[in-house]
């Protein structure tokens, strides 16, 4: 899909209607920011984006587009011991793979460093701001607790003089990591924790990606942040309500540096995902000790990971529109987000077959050496996609699954003596079954087919209630299948993740479950990326990362079976 397809895509699809925009239209008919809407999407660089940093770039973004406004990509680079350019990459490429354009609005918080330490000396010849010498186990000491008021650090009434000197030496690298810090001065006895005397710089000697060695002090991310909001001209800052405890000094830091007409931070409840984990730093957990493969596993909710998969940015708009803007924290059922993937893909990717645990069927009465081409719908719900050619012959492959021995009441499909119809081919039945002489296991059936049953013939004097998938075995392509289910057991286990280090518990031993297949000829000519039903299997792409050669790789999206039930 082409870029400006999505662009009018996203055009034409008016958001729903929510308390955000509700706030805009209030502030649009005051003319608080006259008739300008700025948005950003402010990620910080240390991890991979997921499922819900896509709630908020579609929110962010689409919110712009809605009212013809401009929205920003922002990195909040300000603690360089945990970014790295690779996550920057990263995360520009699952935006744009969204279907989102900054255009030339892509901007860091490391791009106002020089602006941020003026900002902070204002602050401190205005009173508002000191060196303290505290630890950080002290500051956490004095804070005090949600009951009691927290105790003034013995360094709060610092001259200018010297916590301008002191600062200055800070930014010098004359002092070691965590020897010092410049706190916000506000209120110690404040009932919000946050307006204690925040901290708003820490010493840390580590190199930046972007800035290098140039500085050892950092800005703490709740005074970057609403100066660079400012400097760019946003004017509403929209984020997850773990922040409205913060709005306060996001306030008061720009009330205190005189920005006119200053943004206006709102909070939304983040997305909770049944059977996910929705934090960087558990996720990055489960990449360094080895639990998955990458961040772009496809067990993983990141959004490089369901992109490989074989999700589209389509379904992940589609989910994020579904579930909605609230203030109220809910969790959402996984089911949603898998129910968007198939209503996205049912009309518009091939049906073809592929035999996913095969069993060797040879029909005893077919011509030995003959090849029939015979043809079979590409989509029967979308008839526009035509028809191809699916080569048939003596010896094809079924499902394992789709053969019993001896067979309950209501099983229709083969069995000793029962007929079948083979998708678009013929009428089998079961004469024989061959066994492994030491195991006992079903390695072979024998069957015979009625040549007047051919698919398509007019034939309708006899009916069957079983109809297989199959691939010739002549023709038929190895292929490796991977089956993917959710990482975690239980919905109320998936937040634990700092357990399976111990003992691995909450994980599902069979998130991942690997088959030596076969699938149709055809298939061996898509390109990695393509997604396609496979018949009674469910839908299935071919894996950008481990297809190569002779190699082809299939990931499971989504089964074919949803429970979820619209409302």
């Amino acid at each position: 899909m082409g870029n400006n397809n999505v662009e009018n895509e996203i055009n034409n699809s008016s958001l729903p209607t929510n308390f955000i925009h509700n706030i805009i239209d209030k502030d649009l008919e005051e003319g608080t920011y006259g008739n300008r809407v700025h948005t950003r999407f402010p990620p910080e660089p240390n991890g991979y984006l997921h499922i819900g940093h896509a709630k908020s770039i579609c929110l962010n973004f689409g919110t712009a587009k809605k009212y013809n406004g401009l929205c920003n990509l922002r990195f909040d680079d300000t603690n360089p011991v945990k970014e790295d350019i690779e996550y920057i990459e990263s995360i520009q490429r699952d935006v744009k793979w969204l279907g989102f354009d900054w255009e030339d609005r892509m901007y860091y918080a490391s791009d106002y460093f020089e602006k941020l330490y003026d900002y902070a000396i204002e602050l401190i010849k205005k009173g508002k701001a000191y060196v303290c010498d505290l630890s950080p186990d002290e500051i956490r000491e004095y804070r005090g607790t949600l009951t009691e008021p927290g105790k003034e650090s013995p360094y709060r009434n610092r001259s200018v003089e010297e916590n301008l000197d002191l600062f200055k030496r800070m930014r010098d690298g004359e002092f070691p990591d965590g020897a010092r810090v410049l706190r916000a001065k506000i209120d110690m006895a404040s009932p919000n924790l946050n307006m204690r005397d925040p901290v708003l710089y820490r010493i840390s000697h580590a190199t930046h990606h972007r800035t290098g060695d140039q500085w050892c002090i950092y800005p703490m991310y709740d005074y970057a942040h609403p100066i660079s909001d400012a400097i760019e001209g946003i004017t509403h800052s929209i984020c997850t309500l773990e922040f409205e405890d913060h709005r306060p000094l996001y306030d008061w830091v720009l009330k205190e540096l005189g920005f006119p007409n200053p943004p206006k931070q709102i909070e939304f409840a983040r997305l909770e995902l049944t059977n996910t984990v929705m934090s960087k730093r558990k996720l990055r957990k489960l990449v360094e000790e080895g639990y998955v493969d990458g961040w772009d596993d496809p067990r993983m909710p990141t959004i490089s990971g369901l992109r490989r998969r074989g999700y589209t940015p389509e379904a992940i708009r589609d989910f994020c529109e579904r579930i909605g803007v609230a203030k109220r924290i809910s969790t959402v059922d996984i089911a949603l987000l898998e129910h968007c993937i198939r209503e996205d893909l049912k009309l518009k990717e091939p049906r073809m077959m592929a035999v996913l645990r095969p069993l060797k069927v040879v029909i005893t009465n077919y011509p030995e050496g003959q090849v029939e081409y015979l043809e079979v719908e590409n989509n029967q719900e979308n008839p526009e996609m035509g028809y191809r050619k699916v080569p048939f012959s003596r010896v094809i492959y079924i499902e394992q699954d789709d053969f019993m021995e001896n067979p309950p009441k209501k099983f229709f499909r083969l069995s000793p003596g029962n007929e079948v119809r083979l998708k678009n081919a013929y009428f089998i039945k079961c004469q024989e079954v061959i066994k492994d002489e030491k195991t006992g296991e079903i390695i072979e059936l024998h069957c015979t087919y009625d040549p007047q049953t051919k698919s398509g013939s007019g034939f309708t004097e006899r009916k069957v209630k079983g109809t297989l998938h199959w691939v010739s075995a002549a023709h038929a392509v190895k292929a490796e299948v991977r089956l993917y289910d959710h990482l975690f057991l239980e919905e109320d286990q998936a937040g634990e993740v700092d357990s399976i280090a111990m003992d691995g518990m909450n994980l599902n031993p069979k998130s991942l479950e690997i088959l030596e297949s076969y699938v149709e000829p055809a298939l061996a000519e898509f390109k990695p990326g393509s997604r396609f039903q496979f018949v009674r299997q469910g839908y299935f792409c071919i894996d950008t990362k481990d297809t190569a050669g002779d190699k082809l790789v299939f990931n499971r999206i989504v089964s074919l079976k949803s429970s979820y039930k619209p409302e």
